[in-house]
């Protein structure tokens, strides 16, 4: 392989070092360049990424204020207008043709004809998303709305209230934390690109594959939980005269033709359009239970069902019990039941999995909050009001989805078309972003298939997608109860990805950023890292230098959210081992789920 010397631009530096990095198991005495490291290369310290990150958020902010002289409010963030197609390159650069070479830049051979600037740029050219874009993407979601008043059946108005509360502001907490990690991390010489990059760069190759086959299992069943709730909402829609299975399967096709859009930017209207969709059929599904009766028909499957059969059981006259709510836990001594709808709300906070994909197509990060925390305000408030007043007027023959339980024909015809409509956008999201994960960490570092920047990739794309939706299809299809599958998911990857894991890597991110003192850090003159110190002892300077207060938080944190885990999964598999106990209907047969005559 050629030197450093030979790569560089003219009149560049080198950067000669006297240690070894390493590049696909090959040894360079020389710092290497980052486009000639390996995509995940271990020999890359905390202190570089840092350092890169610095120069690339001041880059950001310079260009951020020169371009629009103005910060964006919050209007401006929920109202977005059409103009901005992200970071350009500098026009003298434009000029002197360093745009990025249609290479395969997987291919580490490849890679050594790229420049520095070429290889900025290609970072530059995916950055095109804006905080508006991210306040509708992090609020395109079916299951949080719709699933929230089943958990406040579950759990009555006083526990529900406090809970979701609680899990609001956690939510937007780690939402904060996981910006933290990624600005202080992400660069254009080193781009994060997902949420187990993070982990990668502070806790090392394990957590990588953690992270990402967690993240890939999240993904792909709430690709699934949409496509069978879908399912029976079509079901519903076309009276149980079309095969079950049939109206599922729809969805999976659907799914391989809306999946083809590859990039956040243009799912941005996509996303807007699904918010104000989920906000008519709140407002649909509030009047219309407030002035007609629950769907008694499917008792079976409300969450009174799941508490006590007897509270939704009808008597030798066919008369059901009248609509019950309770201050406190409806039914004390099923107590994993309760937990079980306590995660139907988890599932409206769970977009902190896909907060840093979303960073890592933003033009400007650092606007990243302000549409964060507008988009779990904005969830709070609508889905907290939407909760409580479906359960005052259904009480525990709530449905999940709760649209699903509204019993006049006509109006749950409409909402299921709407629901049905916002669905397969939210579905498309998780899709795309699934998708990402493992062609980035699979196709790309193991068989050195092209980025997907790249124009060759579509073909690739375009062949995933349907494989993808296909097997979310037989998961789902699978699953006979869709209260316990979303509980389980809740409990095993979202509530880790939003509650679990943003402190247990801040903690390790802080206690290294705080660690550093003057005269430390990464020498771009020499590639060299500077420390004065190492081991535990600048581990416990780095612990209670600057903000401790915020390292001892984040173990408490860690430690809450691990066991609020744990008895989440307890819970969801106590639950399935008694729905796994008798035959239950599932997406390979024709009878719906809803359909009781059948």
């Amino acid at each position: 392989m050629a030197k450093v010397g030979t790569m560089a631009l003219d009149g560049g530096d080198p950067r000669l070092a006297d240690k070894e990095g390493q590049f696909g198991g090959q040894g360079i005495v020389a710092y290497t360049r980052p486009q000639m490291r390996a995509l995940h290369d271990p020999s890359i310290s905390f202190e570089e990424y840092y350092y890169f990150a610095q120069q690339t958020r001041a880059e950001e902010e310079d260009h951020h204020l020169a371009s629009s002289g103005q910060t964006r409010g919050i209007f401006s963030t929920i109202f977005p207008s059409k103009s901005g197609n992200g970071v350009e390159e500098d026009s003298e650069e434009k000029h002197r043709g360093s745009s990025m070479p249609d290479v395969n830049i997987s291919d580490p051979d490849r890679r050594a004809s790229v420049t520095d600037q070429e290889w900025t740029n290609a970072s530059r050219a995916v950055r095109t998303a804006t905080a508006g874009a991210v306040f509708y993407l992090i609020t395109t979601d079916i299951l949080g709305p719709f699933g929230l008043p089943y958990a406040f059946a579950t759990t009555g108005w006083g526990p529900g209230v406090a809970l979701y509360t609680v899990f609001g502001f956690m939510a937007g907490v780690s939402g904060w934390l996981l910006w933290q990690l990624f600005m202080g991390l992400d660069s254009y010489q080193y781009p994060v690109k997902n949420y187990g990059d993070l982990a990668f760069r502070l806790y090392g190759q394990w957590a990588r594959y953690l992270f990402n086959i967690l993240q890939s299992i999240q993904l792909i069943c709430s690709v699934a939980l949409i496509i069978i709730s879908n399912g029976e909402a079509l079901s519903e829609a076309v009276k149980f005269k079309l095969c079950y299975a049939v109206c599922c399967l729809l969805w999976g096709i659907a799914g391989f033709f809306i999946g083809q859009i590859r990039t956040l930017q243009k799912f941005g209207w996509l996303a807007n359009a699904a918010v104000w969709i989920n906000l008519l059929i709140i407002f649909i599904t509030m009047g219309v239970a407030a002035h007609s009766p629950p769907l008694y028909s499917a008792a079976g499957s409300s969450a009174g069902y799941g508490v006590n059969p007897a509270l939704v059981t009808a008597d030798a006259n066919g008369v059901f019990p009248p609509i019950q709510h309770t201050a406190g836990l409806p039914d004390p001594s099923n107590f994993g039941a309760s937990v079980n709808g306590l995660m139907q709300a988890v599932y409206a906070y769970g977009g902190a999995m896909i907060f840093t994909e979303f960073m890592s197509e933003m033009k400007h990060p650092h606007d990243f909050l302000k549409g964060m925390w507008g988009a779990q305000l904005f969830i709070y408030v609508c889905y907290m009001l939407y909760g409580l007043f479906m359960y005052g007027y259904q009480g525990q023959y709530l449905q999940n989805p709760s649209y699903l339980g509204i019993s006049p024909y006509a109006w749950q015809t409409v909402g299921n078309v709407l629901a049905m409509i916002s669905a397969l956008i939210a579905a498309a999201l998780y899709g795309n972003i699934g998708v990402k994960v493992l062609y980035n960490n699979i196709a790309v570092e193991f068989f050195r298939a092209p980025p997907l920047t790249q124009s060759r990739a579509k073909w690739a794309w375009a062949i995933i997608i349907p494989v993808y939706w296909s097997v979310a299809f037989v998961i789902g299809a699978a699953i006979p109860d869709f209260s316990g599958f979303t509980a389980i998911v809740s409990a095993v990857c979202i509530l880790q990805f939003t509650y679990t894991f943003p402190p247990f890597l801040h903690l390790l991110f802080n206690i290294k950023k705080n660690a550093l003192r003057s005269g430390e850090g990464f020498d771009p003159a020499t590639g060299n890292i500077v420390l004065h110190d190492t081991g535990i002892r600048r581990m416990i300077r780095g612990f209670m230098a600057g903000n401790w207060y915020l390292n001892v938080w984040n173990i408490i944190y860690f430690l809450g959210a691990l066991a609020t885990a744990g008895l989440g999964i307890w819970a969801a598999v106590e639950n399935l081992i008694v729905v796994y106990a008798i035959p239950e209907l599932n997406a390979f047969g024709c009878t719906s789920p809803l359909d009781v005559s059948g």
